[in-house]
């Protein structure tokens, strides 16, 4: 009895460190499950960018190894698109990223369900833990995005006493994220070559947060209600002229009032 109560505890005790990737060490996940998911990680970061969000001490990257060693064993999974806050050093070329030895606790993991089951439910303790697992226990990183680009489904989950709760959004269909100051929900449309839904940010305004083929196309249609507005300008001043000099009166010598 004493022998499987100490086993009992040995697998539900877990000793956590953080180490830096071994320089031999492979990731376990592919590196891309299908062509639509560095769209949508790519299409996350453009509009941030664009908008001046970005800063040099946050690291926002996909398919990127986030490191822990648990009982000795070193695991790193890639979710698909990762926020972190802040970073203690910033890197240009990063290859992974240990919470605690590097900087902050990821705030955000994202990850695109594909035809490949990836995992993304798992809550498997054992070496490999599951994605789940590993996100919400070891890395206890606050929120946990699943998203199903097919049918636009947004699984939004917080972490709440240890435990991922999922949460629903709000009347527009959106979710505040407090630590960034932006709503995170889902959007219809087209953008290079690929047609379906995306997940798109708002800011506090509820404005869309643009990619750069349409803060080109903002910019072209402001510069062509400035020319209409130049040329109705325009128009009005010639029929005030005309006017004027129906009525025997030189415009270019009007009368001067006090």
């Amino acid at each position: 009895m004493a022998t499987q109560l100490s086993e009992a505890k040995s697998q539900t005790e877990l000793v956590i460190s953080w180490e830096a990737l071994p320089k031999d060490f492979q990731l376990e996940d592919e590196p891309v499950e299908n062509t639509g998911q560095p769209l949508l990680a790519g299409a996350l970061r453009e509009s941030l960018e664009i908008s001046g969000f970005i800063q040099p001490q946050m690291l926002i990257a996909s398919n990127f190894g986030l490191c822990a060693t648990i009982n000795g064993q070193f695991i790193a999974k890639a979710p698909d698109w990762v926020y972190v806050q802040s970073v203690n050093e910033v890197v240009g070329n990063r290859k992974s990223y240990t919470p605690n030895l590097e900087g902050n606790i990821p705030a955000i993991a994202i990850e695109f369900l594909s035809e490949t089951e990836g995992g993304e439910y798992s809550v498997k303790r054992a070496y490999p833990p599951g994605k789940w697992f590993f996100y919400e226990q070891i890395l206890q990183i606050p929120i946990y995005i699943i998203f199903e680009p097919d049918g636009g489904l947004l699984e939004y989950y917080q972490l709440e006493n240890k435990r991922y709760e999922l949460k629903l959004p709000d009347e527009n269909g959106r979710h505040w994220i407090d630590v960034m100051g932006l709503f995170l929900g889902t959007w219809q449309g087209t953008k290079e070559a690929r047609t379906g839904y995306w997940l798109r940010w708002w800011d506090q305004a509820g404005n869309l947060l643009p990619w750069a083929v349409e803060q080109i196309e903002q910019e072209r249609q402001r510069t062509e209600q400035e020319r209409q507005r130049a040329e109705q300008e325009r128009q009005q001043k010639e029929r005030l002229i005309a006017y004027l000099q129906s009525q025997g009166i030189d415009p270019n010598n009007l009368p001067q009032f006090e």
